[in-house]
């Protein structure tokens, strides 16, 4: 499967890394040449320097032949805009997007992008642990 990753911050370097462990063919694209050193020694996929929201840095990354494509910069609007280039104009099947808003979830899964938000699912962890641990104590305050 072919895979590109727009930004090489944490989760893109730790997803990278992995896919390419699975034996994906991944390339990932960063503004900043330092962030590629993230990416684990073994690292076999590609790197491309430039902006993930430029169409020619997405053509030279091999977005054209990608089956997938993930973007998770640090910015909702660069992640939504690399997401809506590579849905629309080069037509990927499979477009994931990290958004940190959650007021822009809804709107932009309506689009047809899949949409992972940390704040939504940081925030559901936090109520289910939160839940768990209160029943506990609930429990052992009754005994």
């Amino acid at each position: 499967m072919n895979i590109v990753i727009v930004g090489c911050g944490r989760v893109g370097a730790t997803l990278a890394s992995q896919l390419s462990k699975r034996g994906e063919n991944v390339t990932i694209i960063d503004q900043d040449d330092d962030s590629f050193r993230r990416l684990e020694p073994d690292f076999q996929g590609q790197t491309q320097l430039g902006d993930g929201t430029d169409i020619d840095v997405l053509r030279r990354s091999g977005l054209a032949a990608a089956d997938v494509f993930i973007a998770v910069t640090n910015g909702d609007n660069r992640n939504i805009m690399a997401a809506q280039i590579a849905q629309i104009i080069f037509n990927i099947p499979t477009v994931v997007c990290r958004i940190y808003d959650p007021k822009r979830e809804e709107i932009y899964r309506k689009l047809g992008l899949t949409i992972i938000s940390p704040t939504t699912i940081g925030a559901g962890a936090i109520l289910e642990k939160l839940d768990e641990k209160t029943r506990q104590n609930v429990a052992q305050a009754r005994r």
